[in-house]
């Protein structure tokens, strides 16, 4: 190792500033005396840095173009996962919708079918309905408790549903004029009597006809009030076979398909009779049993 001298080093110090300034200003004064130099010179450079740093930014492209791909796709999987919420909440919001325009069409149906002589009405929803092979009837949510009755006729806008049977303090139960138990007096369009019978099937039957080449397909039927069960004029549906087989009769109303109806006091259901009460046995006494005698 050379050891310097301190006179050495301090002449080293002095000289290195006036040495560096002198450079510099002769590297100045070559860039300005001959500017042609330099920048054939930083052109060299540039060409031979170039194809190295064209290799270095590929793969840095291609890997930024990987991660923005990669991004991309979890962005686009999160925005479906989104999407097919929202979707099933609207599709959601739109069978609500369906019922809720359902149910209203319904209740309009109704407020059309208030009749202007009934005595009183209710409006019930149907909870049950017990179509099948051997019983045509409907439940529905009024009772008691809603001043409703046995006797009492169910309607709809379109027409007759039936008559009320069985009646508890928040649930009755409907017989639909389609049941093997209705039997309802009515009349064709041009003032033939006849009686309407239900068979458990979708279209019931005209019987009692006085002649039946007076009806044709297409007569309009309404209720005669005859028997006070229900009042003139209520419309049950139209003729739809007239021939060997009997006359059958399409109800106004479809029967499989009701959410509301209307119950309508009309002031006939006194006129029905009344259901017997339900009689109690009386108790047996054990044989011998003589305490009953014996405080007499």
């Amino acid at each position: 190792m050379i050891r310097l001298s301190p006179q050495m080093r301090t002449a080293i110090q002095r000289t290195t500033l006036p040495v560096l300034v002198l450079l510099s200003a002769g590297i100045v004064l070559l860039g300005k005396a001959d500017q042609l130099f330099f920048d054939s010179l930083r052109t060299s450079v540039t060409d031979s840095v170039a194809p190295v740093l064209d290799g270095m930014a590929r793969p840095l492209n291609a890997l930024g173009s990987i991660v923005d791909h990669a991004k991309m796709v979890v962005t686009t999987y999160q925005e479906n996962l989104r999407l097919s919420a929202e979707n099933e909440k609207l599709l959601q919001w739109q069978q609500t919708a369906l019922n809720l325009d359902a149910e209203n069409r319904q209740l309009r149906g109704l407020l059309k079918a208030v009749p202007k002589t009934s005595v009183s009405y209710a409006t019930a929803r149907v909870i049950a309905n017990s179509g099948g092979a051997f019983v045509r009837s409907i439940l529905i949510n009024a009772g008691t408790e809603d001043r409703v009755r046995r006797g009492q006729a169910a309607i709809t806008g379109e027409g007759l549903v039936g008559r009320l049977t069985e009646v508890g303090d928040r649930a009755a139960r409907v017989l639909l004029i389609t049941d093997l138990n209705s039997r309802i007096p009515v009349t064709v369009e041009n003032n033939v009597p006849a009686v309407l019978a239900g068979d458990n099937s979708e279209r019931p039957r005209l019987m009692y006809l006085a002649s039946s080449d007076a009806v044709k397909v297409g007569d309009r039927i309404v209720t005669s009030g005859e028997g006070g069960i229900f009042p003139p004029g209520l419309a049950v549906g139209v003729v739809s076979a007239a021939d060997a087989g009997g006359v059958r009769v399409e109800p106004y109303v479809e029967l499989s398909q009701l959410g509301y109806v209307l119950v309508v006091d009309y002031g006939l259901s006194n006129a029905l009779p009344q259901p017997l009460p339900m009689l109690t046995r009386p108790s047996r006494r054990p044989k011998g049993d003589t305490t009953e005698g014996a405080g007499r």
